[in-house]
């Protein structure tokens, strides 16, 4: 197991380096950086050459600093001897001066907060969904389940979104919740009204966050099933009197495992990236609006951030996703 963690660790800082070098330079080629901003005053009729020279000084100092004088290589050098050091730069354009690492710190909880709470709900209904789905293939139940998820993984976040606010926000139809953001602090209320306060603001990006992944999820359980159940060892089992339960829990859903494992292994950059679309509908200020607004300013110290933490939780949760493997299925052997 030790040679095995080994191996996955030097190949994954190789695999993580490789993201980042094409990351780099895919920001680097694209037309387009933060300099060719106007953030060092107005062109007014009086002072238009001073603020002209004042802004050439200061994109000619921010493109220093960025490294964007350099080739892209050695940019791409220089930007990693500081992030190995733990420094990934300050942004540029989003919230200039800023450390970035601060930034993602500030908004990481929010974004945590919805994704956890819409994984767990995802499963907690997708397998039990998908089991029974695939013990009664064919019933009423099945069907009518079958056709409920693909109405609802067709659905756009968007759509969705904006029907249940229309529905259930301030000013639609049934003004229980409300509209946008996060709850506010409030030292006036207690605990259990605070909790309620801040569960008032996410019931919906979080059921906006959970019918898309429950959809799928809940199929891939289904057809997972259905490939376990009709083995021999099953009939095996049924046949020597083991209880329907231990049957179905112990021995079909434990080999059925491996698919649910392999969709497991994405969750961890799922949780951390969050989803721009929700976050922008809702107005959350969680890391899909901090990486939409990278985007759109060209914010190149903040975006290779984003990419090396995106990239690091997306390694990790391979990894962890090949640990579960042997964890559920003793055939597989790591130190092979």
């Amino acid at each position: 197991m030790a040679e095995y963690l080994l191996k996955r660790l030097v190949l994954g800082i190789f695999t993580l380096l490789a993201i980042l070098l094409v990351s780099y330079t895919m920001l680097r080629l694209a037309p387009g950086d933060p300099t060719r901003s106007t953030m060092f005053g107005e062109n007014t009729a009086g002072n238009a050459l001073n603020a002209e020279k004042g802004e050439l000084a200061g994109n000619s100092a921010l493109r220093q600093e960025l490294n964007l004088d350099k080739p892209v290589f050695i940019g791409f050098c220089l930007w990693l001897k500081q992030a190995v050091r733990g420094d990934f730069g300050r942004s540029a354009s989003v919230d200039p001066g800023r450390p970035v690492t601060t930034m993602i710190l500030e908004k990481l909880p929010v974004t945590l907060s919805l994704n956890i709470w819409a994984v767990i709900f995802t499963y907690l209904l997708a397998i039990p969904i998908g089991v029974y789905g695939a013990l009664k293939a064919g019933s009423f139940f099945d069907e009518a389940s079958a056709l409920t998820v693909f109405i609802l993984y067709s659905l756009p976040v968007m759509w969705v979104g904006l029907f249940l606010q229309a529905l259930f926000c301030e000013g639609g139809m049934f003004p229980l919740l409300p509209l946008k953001g996060v709850a506010a602090e409030n030292l006036d209320l207690n605990i259990w009204q605070l909790q309620w306060e801040a569960l008032r603001y996410r019931i919906l990006p979080v059921l906006c966050l959970t019918y898309g992944g429950f959809a799928g999820l809940s199929r891939y359980t289904r057809n997972s099933m259905l490939e376990v159940i009709h083995a021999d060892y099953i009939r095996t089992a049924r046949a020597k009197g083991v209880p329907p339960f231990q049957v179905t829990w112990h021995h079909a859903f434990r080999n059925a495992l491996i698919t649910l494992i392999t969709l497991f292994g994405g969750i961890l950059p799922a949780l951390i990236s969050g989803s721009v679309l929700v976050e922008y509908i809702f107005n959350i200020p969680g890391m899909g609006s901090l990486s939409l607004l990278a985007m759109s300013s060209r914010d190149y110290p903040l975006q290779m951030a984003l990419f090396a933490f995106t990239g690091f939780l997306t390694l990790s949760g391979i990894l962890l996703s090949d640990l579960l493997y042997a964890a559920a299925d003793p055939r597989i052997k790591l130190n092979r």
